[in-house]
């Protein structure tokens, strides 16, 4: 599995008090700027992974401060007494490790994709719960809120929106199904055993990245021959995720389940935005007719009246092509 984490410690007084020499353990895919964020506001950072990444995770060595804060480890979300032994010492951990795939189709997705979000994310609630862990965020999905046929058409997804279970089994929308089975188990452990915990929920992440490898959000791009769906699509600016995430584990009244999404807009009116703004590259021209059965409309009021805020979309558009073009991935 790719997962990796980070161990971090506060530059400042953390959340409950205690003197800035507690840690705290993150975990995640940091494909983008979690990593730089999270170095830039921590002391000190401890990266896991597992064997076989080397080589992805070089990017996190050259970002600022990484001589003297980041730690490289490895770990396994199957392996509980690693996980256990990396959050000892640990107040808080966030949770973001889980397999995206970069197909529809699997061939066993309980081993593929099922087990690994929610056995993974079960070892790290109970290692957390064995080491006195104080807090956890746990990162799901927006797909675990708006696959429900029966939310009425038109009205904005809020935390109280599920995806339905049986709609995603019978449709095979597999990893929807995995965010939302494990995003449901956290919480309800949560209150069962009283650990702090707290989901949160994003649309498709979007913005510069670290890496210089394609991630699955750029192996999408078009000549401007193939067709296009037009569909509505939620996106969040990653830098502005990675806030919302942090600021879900420093407010102290922070509390069950966060949506976090900036825009929603079709494809057709965001390849219009950036085609205007970079009029020389080759754009999607022909789309499909939208489908409406799967709106991506959601509330993010909860989010915003504990203190988030997000960037324009033009900014995240300019930042990205920017980034896009000094990587030559293009």
């Amino acid at each position: 599995m790719g997962c990796q984490a980070f161990a971090l410690q506060r530059l400042h007084r953390p959340w409950h008090c205690k003197r800035s020499r507690s840690a705290r353990c993150l975990l995640s895919a940091p494909r983008r700027r979690r990593a730089d964020i999270s170095l830039r506001r921590l002391r000190l950072v401890h990266l896991f992974y597992c064997r076989g990444n080397e080589e992805k995770n070089g990017h996190l060595k050259k970002l600022e401060n990484a001589g003297e804060r980041l730690h490289l480890f490895k770990a396994d979300l199957f392996d509980y007494e690693g996980l256990c032994a990396a959050f000892a010492g640990c107040t808080g951990v966030l949770h973001i490790a889980s397999p995206v795939p970069g197909t529809l189709k699997f061939d066993d997705p309980q081993t593929e994709i099922l087990d690994p979000a929610i056995k993974g994310t079960r070892n790290v609630l109970n290692a957390c719960l064995e080491v006195k862990v104080k807090k956890v965020v746990v990162v799901s999905s927006m797909v675990s809120a708006m696959l429900n046929p029966e939310w009425p058409q038109g009205l904005e997804m809020d935390e109280s929106c599920w995806a339905d279970v049986e709609y995603c089994k019978t449709n095979e929308r597999w990893y929807a199904l995995s965010k939302t089975l494990a995003e449901r188990e956290a919480l309800e452990y949560a209150k069962k055993v009283g650990l702090n915990v707290v989901t949160i929920c994003p649309s498709g992440t979007i913005g510069p990245m670290l890496q210089s490898t394609v991630n699955a959000n750029l192996d999408g791009r078009s000549d401007g021959t193939k067709k296009t769906d037009d569909a509505e699509r939620a996106v969040v600016d990653v830098r502005d995720l990675a806030n919302a995430i942090v600021l879900l584990y420093e407010k102290q009244e922070s509390e069950g389940r966060y949506i976090c999404s900036s825009y929603s807009l079709m494809t057709r009116e965001f390849v219009a935005k950036v085609q205007n703004i970079f009029p020389d590259y080759d754009y999607p021209k022909n789309f499909t007719e939208p489908n409406n059965a799967e709106r991506a409309i959601f509330n993010t009021k909860k989010l915003l009246n504990l203190g988030w805020n997000y960037r324009p979309l033009e900014e995240t558009i300019v930042d990205s092509i920017k980034n896009y073009e000094e990587a030559d991935f293009f």
